[in-house]
């Protein structure tokens, strides 16, 4: 008997008038506290043209300028008779040929492209959450298998561990780690925000790198250790490569919930995506228009990562 195909774009249809009812409703809110939309003050944001001045070197003359297609290229004879040979944007010149200059005259400027606050704090965000995410990967694992180690003492310390990071905030574990921690050890706030964020992250790993060990058949160990694996090579080749498959849904929701924490380190004055937004918020004034952008930011991390685990997912369930 064949199975009988069900019509899915019906659904699709109406998935897209709720995402175009939801549109309007934001477009209408902001409507009702009239609110004026600037897009066009965003894009500087992202990247703009940065002007650099181009100065006189020493007390001279003016002896040539010559055209460079939008540029000028300005010569300056010395009172010693040396040359200096500048060239800046032709329609920032300041000087006329035969013109006298003294040391430091600003002669014109010279353009070129920069990254604005909002690239450079997501710049920020994604190295802070794979260096904390790379070191939160070793913790939580290590930590895991502590929880299940036959060691009373292991077992007891990495259990207060993952209690008290767990248990307390981690705005409270930044400023503790950086306030107190980072100033008896002398750390930079780089290195303290990730260590922070690389702790808290690693008790949240540790409890589901136990949880996957523990979802494995005993039987599945017992069986390696019946082909001649020690305890070691049955965990490192048989356990964890099945708890890994079980555990990568979790896992892909922790570090994607790392990388919206990272938001909490502009509290010890590290410059990531949140604190550039609010940044240039103080001066675009366009508060919808930076949040909505840092908002996309965000989605542009986390929705290749949960595709990335989602395709690895399917990938490895092929092998069952």
């Amino acid at each position: 008997m064949t199975r009988k195909h069900r019509r899915t774009w019906p659904w699709h249809i109406l998935t897209g008038l709720i995402l175009v009812m939801i549109g309007w409703g934001l477009w209408y809110s902001t409507s009702l506290i009239s609110y004026e939309w600037r897009w066009n003050r965003v894009p500087q944001y992202f990247a703009y043209q940065a002007e650099e001045g181009q100065r006189a070197a020493d007390y001279g003359t003016v002896t040539a300028i010559a055209d460079a297609g939008d540029r000028a290229r300005v010569t300056l004879t010395a009172e010693g008779g040396a040359e200096q040979v500048l060239e800046v944007a032709r329609d920032s010149l300041q000087v006329s040929q035969g013109d006298d200059v003294s040391e430091g005259d600003l002669v014109g400027v010279t353009r070129h492209w920069t990254a604005g606050p909002l690239l450079w704090g997501l710049w920020t965000t994604l190295w802070i959450s794979l260096a904390s995410g790379a070191v939160g990967l070793v913790i939580g694992l290590f930590t895991g298998l502590c929880r299940l180690s036959s060691n009373s003492t292991l077992r007891d310390l990495s259990t207060v561990y993952v209690e008290l990071v767990r248990g307390t905030p981690l705005l409270v574990q930044i400023f503790i780690f950086y306030f107190f921690i980072g100033t008896v050890l002398d750390l930079s706030r780089e290195f303290a925000g990730v260590a922070a964020l690389a702790l808290f992250t690693g008790a949240y790993v540790g409890e589901i790198v136990r949880a996957g060990v523990q979802s494995v058949a005993r039987g599945q160990n017992e069986a390696a250790r019946s082909l001649g694996l020690t305890a070691g090579q049955s965990m490192r080749h048989v356990i964890l490569p099945q708890a890994f498959k079980r555990v990568l849904p979790p896992l892909a929701g922790q570090f994607i919930s790392l990388v919206k924490d990272t938001s909490l380190v502009s509290v010890i004055a590290i410059t990531e995506l949140t604190k550039s937004g609010r940044e240039a918020i103080t001066t675009s004034f366009s508060t919808f228009e930076i949040w909505f952008c840092v908002a996309a930011l965000y989605l542009v991390i986390n929705l290749p990562l949960s595709q990335i685990a989602s395709r690895l997912e399917r990938r490895l369930g092929k092998s069952d």
